[in-house]
């Protein structure tokens, strides 16, 4: 018996003309290249345990970070840094420390939810 296979491709050039308009300008107001690199930024294991801890704290020196990551303080600077030159994350210095935070609830909201939706990819199976 051949198998059959299942085409996954459209047999017409366009289905729905009129949605496929408005979505067309509706992608074209949106900032695609800003959300491709705040999640380009939060792919990197490091910078998203960072931000996760940020997310249970309102702030945390960059000693602080390094010694809960497990990573050297320069490893945790960088990233720290990096998170701050994209605007994920500000920092304040007192003395001879510095404090980083995340910048607003928005990153703070992205973060719980993968959050939620990774415990319940594990409890699902």
């Amino acid at each position: 018996m051949l198998s059959e296979k299942i085409k996954d491709t459209c047999d017409v050039f366009c289905f729905d003309e009129q949605k496929v308009r408005r979505l067309q300008q509706t992608l074209q107001k949106q900032n695609i290249e800003g959300m491709f690199k705040m999640f380009k930024l939060l792919g990197d294991e490091t910078r998203m345990k960072i931000a996760f801890v940020l997310c249970e704290e309102e702030e945390l020196c960059v000693c602080d970070v390094a010694n809960i990551i497990g990573s050297s303080m320069a490893t945790a600077s960088h990233h720290l840094r990096t998170l701050k030159q994209l605007e994920l994350a500000k920092h304040r210095k007192e003395g001879k420390m510095m404090f980083y935070s995340l910048v607003d609830d928005h990153i703070r909201q992205l973060i719980q939810l993968a959050a939620t939706h990774s415990k319940e990819m594990i409890t699902n199976g």
